[in-house]
């Protein structure tokens, strides 16, 4: 049975949400689409990685109120990340690079029943928008001490289909022939048209915090010269 979040076995999804997200996402990821679901090779120099399904994966907002704060987790995370370079370095990024990402908001689990329903389904709306997606570039790399990288990427972030042009920055520690990634930013539901819900078992803040944990390994993609 295919996983819900794993674009790699699933292109239709992938092509049905860039439409759903606009234009300007279909450009982020145009070659991940002709590279790795239509077999171009890509070229001498550049290298793929995508989210490890394998290894532990972990997506959680976090909502903080006075008078409450909660959070819910899900490990359906997946994506795609070309370099324009052979491996992680200060040299990385610009328009050569691509990236990817989406989480499956169907999945988000916050350890009560009744509110996971009331969020899915009145507000966060995932039957019509089941993912929250970036897609865009890396325009900075910095090495940091440890074998560790501070990358910068702007895109667009296409929640409850609504884009907002975004700039993120993550923490990437390599592991092995990958990376383990870490990223920690803001997400304002206002920006996403996400109505803020004020009931008794489910009072968010406008400001969500969004944190995300996972593995970036090597994909295996044809090359040319």
């Amino acid at each position: 049975m295919l996983r819900t979040t794993d674009v790699r076995e699933r292109p239709d999804a992938l092509i049905s949400l860039s439409c759903q997200l606009g234009s300007r996402i279909v450009h982020a990821i145009s070659l991940v689409l002709v590279g790795i679901f239509l077999g171009a090779a890509v070229l001498s120099g550049q290298q793929a990685y995508q989210v490890a399904l394998e290894s532990d994966r972990l997506v959680r907002f976090t909502s903080r109120t006075v008078i409450d704060e909660f959070e819910g987790t899900t490990e359906r995370v997946d994506g795609l990340v070309l370099l324009n370079t052979e491996e992680l370095t200060d040299r990385t990024g610009g328009t050569e690079s691509e990236i990817y990402f989406e989480v499956d908001l169907a999945s988000l689990d916050t350890g009560i029943g009744m509110r996971d329903r009331q969020m899915r389904d009145s507000y966060l709306e995932v039957e019509q928008y089941p993912y929250a997606a970036f897609g865009g570039t890396i325009e900075l790399v910095v090495s940091l001490p440890g074998a560790m990288f501070r990358v910068t990427t702007q895109g667009v972030l296409g929640i409850h289909g609504v884009e907002q042009e975004r700039v993120l920055t993550c923490d990437l520690a390599t592991v092995n022939e990958g990376y383990h990634v870490n990223c920690s930013f803001p997400v304002f539901l206002s920006d996403h048209d996400i109505e803020i819900p004020k009931l008794m078992f489910l009072k968010l803040n406008n400001e969500i915090r969004m944190e995300l944990d996972f593995i970036l390994e090597p994909a295996e993609l044809d090359s040319e010269n």
